[in-house]
């Protein structure tokens, strides 16, 4: 596949995301609550870690990267 249709499906999906948190915030609404995500609030100081949340996007980025070089490889 060519740069440019690589590029222009990228930014597709990117409007479709855009889309899809926009039009639907709520479908989202669970990212950042999960159990293993770490919350310390004490005098002021407010202290978030996502690592459960983090853990989640690495797991579908890895998949849909994985997929993507799949597809390629197939195509080509």
């Amino acid at each position: 596949m060519e740069v440019g249709k690589l590029l222009v499906v990228i930014g597709l999906l990117l409007v479709v995301a855009g889309l899809v948190l926009w039009l639907a915030p709520q479908a989202f609404s669970w990212f950042g609550h999960l159990p293993g995500d770490i919350r310390i609030e004490h005098d002021g100081v407010y202290v978030f870690v996502p690592v459960t949340s983090m853990i989640v996007v690495s797991l579908l980025l890895t998949a849909l990267l994985n997929l993507a070089a799949w597809l390629l490889k197939t195509w080509s």
